[in-house]
């Protein structure tokens, strides 16, 4: 075996093909992966903009087996390992290339450049005109992408991979200009580095595969770091060991240690330190110490030091001063850990004595004011890691910290930098989505803290008590609700519209623990339940004699206020105004995230970005260079009358999701089974919703409660096919010891079919299916599948829509393999035997994997 460090230009170029064995698993990169790649490469570009020579980042391995040379001279290369990593750079590269056709002009000539050199051998035909040939169930899609055809960006992995990629060039572009793409190119070809190593001819390809993926597990970036500085310390090691570092791994464990690792670069200004180059970094600063045993002792005690500093950010508790704790605990309970390297530097400033702690308090305020604010307008998260990493080294110096940290998050940035004014969070507060924006520990947050700005005398015991969201206009309306609603509605405007934009928005949701007992009932059993609440925004919830469009719309104001009063804004002096609203970024950002063969709604895009149908409507057909905008249509499923291209007409909008797969009837509408929902589209884009789920049911004694529950309103609803359906779980529950029935703790009782995976899976249950009794519709959750195996397979989760869609009355897109499509609850009362035939398939193949897994 050979083995050298290449750019991925050097390892793609000349005629050459790479295949991925059929041994090998389907393409799984999922979101994570994906984000992270691409944080990286962003980094590289940064740097480039910034007139920086930046440092190739090390990608991995792959591991090539000489294949047979094709008659046409191309050289086949089997890809034995990284497969992963090199079908993303190549749906990376796809995607680059259709944004760069996209924008026209100059730039189509990089998009022909980037084609010939990494995507195809140009004058070759067949599959040999492909660089890459994935496996077989995901080639279709695969060359789909690459040759631009029609369903490209649909379903499954492959698809979400190249719309992700889509979406982060167009954010990119707008956000940096023209200049950004050429810095992509050479980041993605020229400074990602990656191990080539390439098999001998008689060496044993799949043992080879066998040996890589069967290793154990790896040294972390602080094992290397430790290794490297006490080999430097040959007399003082085993006391420096035993005294320092030993104390310190102890009390942090291995994660926390690596975290401490990496901030401890990042505070003392290194603020491009990645997470995954620790030790190179550490490395090359400690470097010039080597021989000094004296100077690397004191190293090592500086960062025991500020590794007790890090155990009052992940542990508030443990710091003595009140207000400093207060502040602390407030953003652990935020959540996340964008703002630690700011955290961490504060307490390093009052340590040092050069802040006070009630300084550093008021500081951490201003962190948690601008998280949140961004939160309420749901600003992009781009480069906040990044913001609060530079903090360190760009704080204003000889000015209090507080003064410093305001100065420098009020800024004039724009885009994904800005700090939201009073003015933009009224507005935001008024129109957008809350339910959807950051995590549910964040939405809990600011629902608690609006609650504690009420100064109620009687406080409520948040960390055990069973609060959870609550929509005062159920998410699943009842006709009553409707009636009211369409009292309120716009001329051409129906009463599920209005629902669909207010739903979700601040002013409809409260903190109850109530849910079970509120569900989905009408407003007047609403206020019987709320008014005996201990919550003071439930009283006022109560207080008020209905609950329409118009209360909801007040209450947001009243909320508003009280936000703005809570949480500061920017020092208005240093205020940039950005030049548009960002609710049209989010928009084109949904627009490139709907996959190939689905729809969507005016309203649904409206509701996802805080608007109304008929601006979004006019931004649609006035908006050049929009992707994917004809799969816009009207709440039927029609193309609208005021529909235009606003450059070259492309065709006809219903030809065009016809070739993509969409079913169009005789009266030119788009099958409902193809089209996105409000929740989908924050789903594709990386939305957290707290839904209904089997993981959230515990097997306590409530659980009886919660099927009777179920039970009552599932023979409310649909008294005629209540029995089959019962049958249909009890069918489920005889399937397997390990198979049973859970219950969410929603407004309406869900109940999913699980199979307990035993103690070595991970996650630990498993589930087909989501039936909503109230809303009448059986939901199948690859949404919820494609993180467990063997459904992380895209392929098996075909295969389980295939199935199902063999039932007459259900007809499962094929684009919606990521997400929860649904079918009518009748379709079990009449065809309840092929039902159980799927879930019996289901869990034998579940099975199955099990058994071979060991």
């Amino acid at each position: 075996m050979h083995a050298q460090e290449v750019t991925f230009i050097k390892l793609v170029q000349g005629e050459k093909q790479f295949q991925v064995p059929l041994y090998q698993r389907t393409y799984s990169w999922t979101q994570p992966e994906l984000r992270q790649l691409w944080d990286d490469v962003s980094d590289l570009v940064e740097a480039q903009l910034d007139g920086e020579s930046p440092a190739s980042h090390f990608l991995g391995s792959v591991v090539l087996a000489p294949g047979q040379l094709a008659a046409a001279g191309v050289q086949r290369w089997l890809v034995v390992d990284g497969q992963q990593r090199l079908t993303t750079l190549m749906l990376a590269f796809t995607a680059l290339r259709d944004h760069l056709r996209e924008v026209g002009g100059e730039f189509a000539r990089t998009a022909d450049k980037i084609e010939d050199q990494y995507l195809v051998n140009k004058y070759l035909d067949g599959n040999d005109h492909y660089r890459l040939l994935p496996t077989q169930a995901d080639r279709d899609a695969f060359i789909a992408c690459v040759s631009g055809g029609p369903r490209a960006g649909g379903g499954g992995n492959i698809g979400a991979a190249y719309r992700f990629f889509r979406g982060a060039c167009t954010e990119g572009s707008e956000q940096h200009g023209p200049g950004w793409t050429e810095a992509v190119v050479m980041a993605l070809g020229g400074l990602l580095s990656i191990v080539e190593i390439t098999a001998d001819a008689q060496d044993n390809v799949f043992r080879i595969f066998e040996s890589i993926n069967n290793t154990g597990v790896g040294l972390s970036q602080s094992d290397l770091l430790r290794n490297y500085v006490f080999m430097l310390l040959p007399t003082r090691g085993e006391r420096v060991y035993q005294q320092q570092w030993l104390p310190m791994q102890q009390q942090l464990g291995p994660r926390n240690l690596e975290l401490l690792v990496w901030l401890d670069l990042v505070v003392r200004g290194n603020s491009r330190a990645k997470q995954t180059d620790i030790y190179r970094e550490q490395q090359r600063r400690l470097q010039p110490l080597a021989g000094d045993e004296q100077a690397l002792q004191a190293e090592i005690a500086v960062l025991a030091e500020r590794g007790q500093r890090l155990l009052r950010v992940l542990d508030p508790s443990r710091e003595t001063d009140p207000a400093l704790r207060a502040a602390l605990e407030r953003l652990d309970r935020w959540g996340g850990q964008t703002h630690y390297p700011l955290a961490l530097f504060l307490l390093d400033q009052v340590e040092a004595g050069e802040s006070t702690a009630a300084e550093a308090a008021e500081a951490l305020r201003f962190v948690e004011s601008y998280l949140v604010r961004r939160l309420l307008c749901q600003s992009s998260t781009t480069g906040l890691n990044r913001l609060f990493m530079e903090a360190p080294k760009e704080l204003e110096r000889g000015l209090p910290v507080a003064q410093a940290v305001r100065r420098y998050l009020s800024a004039k940035r724009t885009g994904a930098r800005v700090w939201p004014d009073d003015a933009e969070l009224m507005e935001a507060v008024r129109r957008m989505p809350f339910y959807t924006a950051g995590r549910s520990q964040q939405r809990f947050f600011v629902l608690r803290s609006l609650e504690e700005s009420y100064g109620a005398s009687e406080m409520v015991d948040y960390a055990n008590s069973p609060l959870t969201v609550e929509h005062v206009l159920p998410q699943s309306p009842s006709q009553s609700w409707l009636d009211l609603l369409a009292e309120e509605a716009e001329d051409g405007q129906g009463p599920q519209e209005v629902h669909e934009l207010l739903v979700h928005t601040l002013g409809n949701l409260s903190l109850s623990g109530e849910n079970s007992r509120l569900s989905n009932h009408p407003f007047r059993r609403k206020q019987e339940i709320l008014d005996s609440s201990a919550l003071r925004m439930n009283m006022e919830i109560a207080a008020e004699p209905r609950w329409g469009a118009k209360e909801i719309v007040a209450r947001s104001e009243r909320l508003g206020r009280r936000a703005v009063e809570i949480w500061p804004g920017p020092l208005r002096a240093q205020r940039e105004v950005s030049g548009e609203w960002p609710g049209w970024s989010e928009l084109r950002a949904a627009l490139v995230a709907i996959p190939a063969g689905t729809w969507t709604t005016y309203g649904a895009v409206a509701a996802l970005i805080g608007s109304h149908p008929v601006p979004v409507g006019s931004y649609l057909a006035s908006t050049s260079g929009l992707h994917g905008a004809y799969r816009v249509l009207t709440a039927d499923g029609r193309v609208s009358d005021n529909f235009r291209w606003p450059e070259a007409d492309h065709g006809d909008p219903r030809a065009l999701l016809a070739a993509e797969g969409v079913p169009i009837d005789a009266a030119g509408r788009a099958s409902l089974a193809h089209r996105l929902s409000a929740d989908d589209l924050a789903t594709l884009l990386d939305k957290e919703l707290a839904r209904d789920n089997a993981e959230n049911a515990s097997p306590d004694a409530k659980m009886q409660s919660r099927a009777a529950g179920f039970e009552e309103l599932l023979r409310e609803n649909h008294p005629a096919l209540a029995d089959d359906l019962l049958q249909v779980l009890a069918f489920w529950e005889r399937l397997d010891p390990d198979c049973r029935l859970a219950y969410g703790r929603a407004a309406e009782t869900s109940c999913f079919p699980t199979l307990d995976l035993g103690p070595g899976g991970r996650p630990a249950t498993i589930w087909p299916l989501a039936i909503y009794p109230v809303l009448g519709t059986v939901e199948v959750v690859f949404q919820h599948l494609r993180s467990r195996a063997p459904f992380d397979d895209t392929e098996m989760r075909r295969e389980l829509l295939r199935r199902f869609n063999r039932i007459d009355g259900i007809q499962l897109a094929e684009a919606k393999l990521e997400l929860r499509p649904s079918f009518s609850i009748e379709v079990i009362g009449r065809r309840k035997e092929e039902v159980q035939g799927v879930l019996e398939w289901f869990v034998h193949v579940t099975a199955l994997h099990l058994a071979q897994r060991g």
